[in-house]
């Protein structure tokens, strides 16, 4: 370019030379006065001049300034046919004209011409601006055309290696506009072409469809290990233009054995043994002398032995390969490069959960525990925490968990949260003496408190309460740690809860009489939040059961003006209801009432379902393992027996005893929601109703389901369902974007009483109950919804779906679906799970539609899912001053709705409170100069960002009339929320 253009030269020359910033400027608009003085003189520009100030705008550009004119002599260098212009000028309009520029018309036309040339140069140039423009408009028009040249017999390399590119990149942007037809089948052999650009291009286009139809592009797995074979047995001196840094093909060889990876391993037996030896040869090369000292070679090299080991990790059949590939990593635990031991860690993790290298990597377990005290990058401390974490089992969990706990007191603020779920599952799951379990859970409690989820003491507190063995031990030890000058809020409630129902087990000890137990606990009250003193009461109360003689020592606290007159309704209630309770009932009375609660049914660890969400892979990965040493007991049938042996105690429910519950938030644990949230007696005794302590503990409750992830099976034909029919059902579309209501949208009476409330019934007929149970946290949100069949015939073919009728609900909502069986039988209850992620705001509403066969004919019922804006608002508090300056600060017109409109129910002022709060506004005293007027505040929590909103509600007694003002950040959130608090009003 320098020599063909001087102009452009001595242009770059000048500004390289120039002393300022304003002289820089200076000339550039000289010079962009000068092109533009060209281009609209009357002199006709012959191509090279074209190119040249063409250049010379994009060197401007390129500068960081703005371009706006010269598109169109860009355009017209298309029609060139000398190669150097119709570069300049595609290079032009891939940078600096947009999609929606008109004469992106004119360009497409010079496309398909230049497309269909004969000249493989224009092919390419085309194929390349196709590509680097790569918009949704570009893959509909040239998407079905591409595949042509791809499989054309007579189409050159280059040709076939832009080709293949270029579609990858409009299948990127748009899947739907990339045609599947007869060219996939012709494109899996361009695997076997002769030149290894076209090769590595197709294999990257392969790779990219293959997750898309995986079965269309079997044939590829055997033509993949044949081009790997040729790779990895040849010499660096083979493949010296794709050699790089002694290693043949390294690019190539990495995107072979991943393409692999989506595939199960080769069922002929010809095929599985070449991709054994395959991946011995990589192995074998990574322990051979280096050919070079340089990083590149090393790099090259580790890049290949990584993706081999990846491969051999998802097979996971051949346990020879399996320990190779511990070995080798192992090696790399104790390498000087940062990088790879973070690669070894992470790769170890998967291969402690296959049964066949699990024992090779409890070997490497020492090293793992010196790169966990001396690792200084926090990121591979934590995969060393992970790889302890996969690694344990029975044998060594004692050991393991130590070292954890002594990590723990250093350990990073970032990691400690994840390292204390991963210590607490390690220590329940393995705990072959559960006193050892208690003091690892109290020690962990003390040494990270504030990292302590309540999953992980409510979880210690299941155990303790469904084993009697260990119920003295706890108690004495829970009061051991109770006596420190400073111990934590979590300690507090484990303690109250402990001591309040097992404190008759240590009160034989003069050092722990009921005295000393109740002093003990109530030194610790005024120290605690409220919820904690509300479980603080519900303990004092079991300890008037146990312990007579205290009675009116407690009576005294329950009866207090700090108590009874406490701003925290549920304190408040409490203390009246118990100090009741106390006084005027007798003592056999009191021992119904406040009888031991009963064990736990057994269900799954809500903490291991916590640590899932986090890291599912893994997770997984080590279930998976678990149930293959069952299957398996020849191999690693110690361990499989050994875990399958280990008691899980249960997610908290609602027995039969019906005791008063230390706290709501464990106690009232779903009886109605489990069992029967429909009120439908099935037949089935249901259980009895929690004796909770009312008011917020209700609200505790439904939290809770959502902190444990309960599932909710009450047929006993759902949780016996066939395992071919749920799989059936778990690959079933649960969620469709773009469509509409399958017929006319029923139940919206109901809909809307679900605007301020979270659970009920939302549909029901003759034949069906749909009940929804909702829980919201913050951007998050789970709702249940229960399915019963009020008929004595079962519905069969039983599928729901959800549809999203606008399309940018996919970006505004994140929803999962955990579907339902294809059959309800006669008179029985099934309930699907749907997990909701908030990404953005949305207006639109879900849809949820049911499709079933009664008696032979077929049924469909559209619901909207009440699933709305507000739910996702968390109430705000805040002072008169802090109000009215937000409330300015929101008044620009697009920020506000206002609307006047007449009264649909009575005009109740505590009515309309219940209303505003469930809806999930806070409601501010004080702030309006009339009494009767409503004003509160609330954010709105997405995963892109908090909205805060403000209200005012103004009502109209004479006129049964409402004035209701919302303000918001966002002005489709203002006219959203003023909607919905509409029809509630």
């Amino acid at each position: 370019v320098k020599d063909s253009m001087r102009g452009l030269a001595v242009f770059i020359s000048d500004i390289r030379n120039c002393k300022s910033k304003e002289a820089e400027e200076k000339r550039i608009n000289k010079e962009l006065a000068n092109i533009r003085s060209k281009f609209k003189g009357d002199k006709a520009l012959d191509g090279y001049q074209k190119k040249k100030y063409v250049c010379k705008l994009l060197f401007i550009f390129l500068l960081g300034n703005d371009i706006d004119f010269g598109h169109m002599e860009a355009v017209n260098l298309l029609n060139s046919n000398k190669y150097t212009e119709k570069q300049i000028g595609y290079l032009f309009i891939s940078v600096l004209i947009s999609e929606n520029n008109e004469l992106m018309r004119l360009v497409q036309q010079n496309l398909k011409n230049d497309l269909a040339s004969r000249n493989p140069v224009h092919v390419n140039l085309a194929l390349e601006c196709i590509a680097n423009i790569g918009s949704k408009e570009m893959a509909e028009m040239f998407a079905p055309e591409i595949p042509k040249l791809l499989v054309m017999g007579d189409a050159g390399d280059t040709v076939k290696q832009s080709a293949a590119l270029c579609l990858l990149k409009l299948f990127r942007t748009a899947p739907e506009m990339v045609p599947i037809g007869d060219w996939t089948s012709r494109v899996i052999h361009l695997l076997n072409d002769q030149h290894m650009g076209v090769v590595t291009a197709a294999v990257s286009l392969i790779e990219a469809l293959v997750k898309r139809n995986p079965d269309d592009f079997k044939g590829c797995v055997s033509l993949s290990i044949s081009r790997l074979a040729r790779i990895v047995t040849s010499s660096y001196t083979d493949l010296q233009d794709y050699t790089y840094y002694f290693v043949p093909a390294p690019w190539l060889s990495v995107k072979l054995l991943r393409l692999l990876q989506n595939y199960p391993p080769p069922e002929d037996t010809t095929v599985r043994n070449r991709l054994a030896e395959c991946l011995e040869t990589i192995l074998n090369k990574a322990v051979e002398p280096p050919k070079s000292k340089k990083v590149q070679h090393s790099n090259a090299k580790n890049a290949v032995l990584f993706e081999a080991i990846s491969l051999i990790i998802h097979m996971d059949s051949d346990p020879s390969l399996l320990v190779r590939a511990c070995s080798q990593l192992g090696q790399f635990l104790s390498n000087r490069e940062t990088n790879l031991r973070y690669l070894a860690l992470e790769s170890m993790c998967l291969l402690a959960t296959s049964e066949f290298s699990h024992d090779a990597v409890k070997r490497h377990q020492e090293t793992v525990v010196t790169a966990l005290k001396s690792e200084r990058d926090v990121s591979v401390r934590q995969r060393a925490v992970d790889l302890l974490y996969a690694m344990c089992d029975r044998s060594n969990a004692e050991e393991i968990v130590g070292e954890m706990l002594t990590y723990l007191e250093t350990a990073d603020y970032s990691i400690r949260g994840e390292l204390v779920l991963k210590i607490a599952i390690l220590a329940e799951k393995y705990a072959s003496d559960y006193t050892w379990y208690v003091d690892t859970i109290l020690n962990l409690i003390r040494l990270a408190g504030d990292f302590v989820s309540e999953e992980v003491w409510y979880r210690v507190i299941q155990i303790v309460i469904n084993r009697e063995d260990v119920q003295a031990y706890a108690a004495k030890t829970v009061f051991e740690a109770l006596e420190a000058p400073a111990c934590h809020e979590n300690m507090v409630k484990v303690g109250g809860y402990i001591l309040g129902e097992f404190g008759n087990l240590i009160a034989g000890d003069a050092r722990s009489s009921p005295s000393t137990q109740f002093q003990l606990l109530h030194g610790k009250f005024h120290l605690c939040s409220p919820p904690t003193r509300a479980l603080l009461l519900s303990a004092y109360i079991k300890l008037v059961n146990l312990f007579p003689e205290i009675r009116e020592d407690i009576i005294a606290v329950l009866e207090s003006d700090a108590n009874l007159r406490n701003s925290n309704v549920e304190i408040q209630q409490r203390a009246s209801e118990y100090l009741s309770l106390a006084r005027n009932s007798t003592q056999d009375v009191l021992a119904t009432v406040l009888e031991e609660m009963p064990p736990f049914p057994e269900r799954e660890s809500s903490i291991l379902a916590q640590l899932r969400k986090k890291k599912p892979a893994v997770e997984d990965a080590i279930r998976a393992r678990g149930e293959k040493q069952q299957q398996r007991p020849a191999s690693g049938a110690a361990d499989g027996a050994a875990a399958s042996a280990a008691p899980t105690a249960a997610t908290p429910t609602s027995g039969g005893g019906g005791g008063v519950k230390l706290q709501g938030d464990i106690a009232g644990a779903e009886s109605n929601t489990d069992s029967d949230l429909l009120g439908l007696d099935f037949g089935g005794s249901a259980p009895a109703a929690a004796a909770g302590g009312g008011g917020a503990g209700g609200g505790s409750v439904d939290l809770l389901s959502s902190i444990l992830d309960v599932g909710v099976s009450s047929s006993s034909s759902s949780s016996a369902a066939p395992s071919a029919a749920s799989g059936a059902s778990a690959q079933r579309k649960t969620v469709v974007v773009g469509a509409g209501a399958s017929g006319s949208i029923v139940g919206e009476e109901n809909w809307h009483k679900f605007v301020c409330k979270n659970s009920g019934v939302l549909y029901e007929n003759d034949i069906l109950q749909v009940g929804v149970k909702c829980d919201y946290q913050q951007s998050s949100g789970r709702i249940v919804v229960y399915y019963g069949n009020k008929t004595p015939a079962p519905l069969a073919q039983f599928a729901s779906v959800i549809n999203l009728p606008d399309s940018s609900l996919t970006n505004q909502l994140g929803i999962q679906v955990k579907p339902v069986g294809d059959r309800v039988g006669a008179s029985e209850q099934v309930n699907e799970v749907i997990t909701v992620d908030c990404m953005a705001e949305f207006s639109a509403c879900p849809l949820l539609n049911i499709r079933f066969v009664y008696s032979g004919v077929a049924q469909s019922i559209t619901l909207k899912l009440p699933l709305t804006i507000n739910k996702f608002m968390q109430s705000s508090e805040m002072d008169s001053a802090t109000f009215f300056q937000h409330w300015k600060q929101l008044s620009q017109p697009e920020q506000e709705c206002q609307k006047i409109f007449q009264a649909k129910f009575p005009m109740d002022a505590e009515t309309t409170k219940t209303k505003i709060l469930g809806f999930g506004f806070s409601l501010l005293s004080n702030i309006d100069s009339n009494p009767a007027n409503f004003v509160g505040a609330g954010i709105v929590q997405t995963k892109s960002g908090n909205i805060g909103s403000l209200f005012r509600l103004e009502p109209n007694q004479q006129a049964q009339m409402y004035r209701l003002t919302v303000h918001s950040i966002k002005p489709g959130v203002s006219k959203r929320l003023c909607e919905l608090l509409e029809t509630q009003l």
